[in-house]
């Protein structure tokens, strides 16, 4: 499948009116690319490995806008209802669905209106900065599958983490298990520092009566490895509802029973009814593998879902915040606190006391 896209170069302030000026000429669902700070709702919303950093916001933007060509080249409009339009979404193009009209055009025409739609713009908004407008001819496969020749195989100790698209390399040492993965989401792979960190703490914790609870859990890798390694039961909670798929499918590759695994959509930060489900006193372990800024308010809400003598263990801290979390730790009763580090990353693991004080 072949596509048009539309590259528009401006400001950060301009993209609204943009975005909304191009549905005019049939141009719906923009890709933005900017430096705007993530807000604190979006913070939280990053239950990922790490929080994505980038340059200081310059005030300049890049919107970029897709349309699908047809057998003779020319690009294929809907006009209706915006639903109805090529989109970028989870990493690739999304198909055109039938809509009320549709009319075909030359990129070349294309390429005029969006300039006349600028140009009638600038009449109005001082903002609209460049304004050039740059075309270029893709295809859903360069978004779908180009990124895989960065990610293959690698080990975490003696557990072989594999994508699906290769076979196991010949090693000298047989790993003690492998792990299925297809990251194809916007989720973690395993291959960072902080997963790393964590999965080497549940192991150490890990027994076959252990009930873990995966805080952020995106692609669910901490609890269905801890399942894998022998964990009786798995929960794993996330605000994002992208989650649920993507735990259905790596359960499936890995042969992990899913009545094993219970997912929750929310946050146990603070809302009552994630709190309710995911019970008190329930679990040996309670892993998050976020951010600091989450971990620190999460960490009432962990040691109330752990059971006496279970163990919080945190990760995704950055040189210099570890001390955060440990006394966020403490100030919540945790004792036997330690941390961990790999590279300029740490893990922060505390012990709820056996017997309640």
């Amino acid at each position: 499948m072949r596509w048009m896209r539309f590259r528009i170069r401006t400001t950060t302030a301009a993209e609204d009116i943009l975005v909304s000026s191009m549905e005019d000429v049939g141009l719906y669902g923009a890709q933005i690319e900017d430096h705007v700070p993530l807000t604190a709702a979006e913070k939280e919303q990053m239950f990922v490995d790490i929080l994505p950093e980038g340059p200081a916001d310059d005030g300049r933007a890049v919107l970029s806008f897709y349309l699908q060509e047809d057998e003779d080249g020319n690009l294929v409009i809907e006009h209706g209802e915006a639903d109805n339009s090529a989109v970028y979404s989870g990493g690739s193009l999304q198909s055109i669905q039938p809509g009320p009209e549709q009319e075909h055009v030359t990129p070349q025409e294309m390429k005029r209106r969006i300039e006349d739609k600028i140009k009638e713009l600038r009449q109005y908004c001082d903002d609209l900065g460049d304004g050039t407008v740059l075309v270029e001819e893709t295809q859903d496969t360069d978004w779908a599958n180009s990124w895989k020749q960065y990610f293959h195989q690698f080990w975490i100790d003696d557990i072989l983490v594999l994508p699906s698209w290769e076979e196991p390399a010949v090693a000298e040492i047989k790993p003690a298990l492998v792990f299925h993965i297809d990251p194809g989401t916007a989720f973690g792979t395993g291959a960072h520092e902080t997963t790393q960190l964590c999965i080497r703490a549940i192991r150490k914790h890990l027994t076959d009566r252990t009930r873990i609870l995966d805080v952020g859990t995106g692609s669910g890798i901490l609890a269905i490895l801890a399942l894998m390694l022998g964990a009786e039961r798995a929960v794993g909670t996330d605000l994002d509802p992208c989650a649920e798929p993507a735990i259905r499918e790596n359960i499936t590759v890995n042969k992990v029973p899913a009545e094993k695994f219970h997912f929750i959509l929310g946050n146990l930060v603070n809302d009552p009814k994630v709190q309710e489900e995911v019970g008190e006193q329930c679990y040996d372990i309670v892993a998050a593998n976020i951010l600091p800024d989450v971990l620190v308010p999460l960490t009432p809400a962990a040691v109330k879902a752990l059971k006496p003598g279970g163990y919080y263990i945190t990760s995704g801290i950055v040189d210099g915040r570890e001390q955060e979390v440990s006394c966020a730790m403490e100030k919540a009763g945790l004792t036997d606190i330690t941390v961990t580090n790999q590279g300029e990353w740490h893990c922060v693991t505390g012990r709820k006391p056996a017997a309640e004080i």
